[in-house]
């Protein structure tokens, strides 16, 4: 039987957060989001808002409690900007665990330009070593559940398999003797937005080692879908659809493409694998690490939070055949390599009993219905990925070619 909890959601008004509040809150767990806002500040900064109309956190949570009698509690307050009041609330709520959300997970906006590359080390590095920082001045034993990415790891293409954070090696001493070592697999950050996701990690490793601070980092694959058990109750609990250049993950961005009558544009020969996972298995997940939380002492538990790998061509062509739209393939603006192949490690939350949605079992036609109802909220003119990853990336116009395959 599940305990229920003191749970801190920081940014639950996002994406993730959203539906992990939810589900957490339906499970008994006492839940306080914080959250500053800053996502939709973002959406009118991009002109590129959810494809799904997002009722105000307080129509938010005024339909929670509406429809299921629960309370969640919510306090705005920036925890990059101001430490003292993020103190101030976690010594009043004294939270078991803290799900922490509160980063600028965008790869692209965070390549915009200078201004969003400082935005964005400075929101998430500044965010995590204040709350990590306000956890030990406060000595409290509290679990802390942190969003992380599967892109630390890099995509190198070698074809080895990923481990859940660590790799076992073995090093050779001046004495001729062999020394066996478990050290964080060495990242390869694609963005900004992924270097802050590496340099969480060493934050992580020295608050665990120097305080004892109990920390679970999950390296998540690319969410696709929209809805959960929980947000599926109201109209006005609906989760966020992105669709744009910037912050549309790529499933999403196709399949309202092809709705829209817009080719489903592939960037370079589509042949980047990269892991996925579904909205209600990242819910899950997040549920499954609260539940199992490490020891006082313990090195930080890494698991990945994946379901299977895909090639970007394949989905592209995956979605072109459900729906019949035509498949563009369109300038990279990052700089990546064309091909690779991708393994991952999911045994970690395998052995804790999730059983992963797959593309297979057929849950593409739900997200296809929220973009029919929804198409005529998009504005196509956001769709194009614009951000440069480097000045050999110019020109920054989007090139249509045809799609040979």
């Amino acid at each position: 039987m599940t305990l229920n909890k003191n749970i801190v959601v920081l940014g639950g008004d996002g994406f993730c957060g959203w539906p992990t509040a939810l589900r957490l809150s339906a499970e008994g767990h006492t839940v306080t989001i914080l959250d500053n806002l800053s996502r939709r500040r973002i959406d009118a900064e991009l002109g590129a808002g959810s494809l799904t109309p997002i009722a105000d956190v307080t129509s938010r949570l005024a339909a929670w409690k509406r429809v299921t009698g629960k309370s969640i509690r919510f306090e705005a307050v920036d925890i990059a900007k101001d430490p003292v009041l993020l103190r101030d609330l976690l010594a009043e709520i004294r939270p078991d665990t803290v799900v922490h959300f509160a980063e600028q997970r965008a790869a692209p906006y965070s390549m915009r330009d200078a201004a969003h590359k400082r935005y964005t080390v400075d929101n998430n590095i500044s965010g995590t070593h204040n709350l990590l920082a306000a956890l030990v001045e406060l000595g409290l034993d509290t679990h802390l559940v942190h969003l992380g990415t599967m892109g630390v790891y890099g995509y190198d293409g070698d074809g080895l398999e990923l481990p859940e954070g660590y790799l076992d090696v073995a090093v050779s001493g001046p004495d001729g003797r062999t020394y066996p070592r478990s050290i964080l697999y060495p990242t390869q950050p694609g963005s900004v937005y992924h270097l802050t996701k590496s340099m969480d990690q060493l934050l992580f490793q020295f608050y665990a080692r120097n305080d004892g601070l109990r920390i679970t980092d999950l390296h998540q694959g690319i969410v696709w879908g929209t809805q959960t058990e929980e947000t599926r109750l109201d109209p006005e609990l609906i989760n966020r659809f992105d669709y744009d250049g910037d912050y549309g993950t790529v499933l999403n961005r196709f399949l309202m493409q092809a709705a829209t009558g817009h080719p489903l544009t592939v960037h370079g020969t589509g042949g980047q694998t990269r892991a996925f996972i579904n909205i209600q298995d990242t819910v899950r997940c997040v549920s499954l690490a609260v539940a199992n939380p490490p020891k006082r002492g313990d090195r930080v538990k890494i698991l990945n939070q994946v379901a299977e790998t895909h090639r970007v061509r394949d989905l592209a062509h995956l979605v072109a055949s459900i729906t019949g739209a035509s498949v563009a393939m369109v300038d990279n603006p990052r700089k990546e390599a064309p091909e690779n192949t991708l393994k991952v490690s999911n045994r970690g939350f395998r052995a804790l009993g999730l059983e992963p949605i797959l593309l297979r079992d057929g849950l593409l036609a739900e997200t296809l219905e929220i973009v029919e109802k929804y198409r005529h909220r998009a504005n196509l003119d956001a769709v194009p990925a614009r951000s440069l990853w480097t000045r050999d990336n110019r020109p920054g116009v989007v090139h249509l070619r045809a799609d040979a395959a």
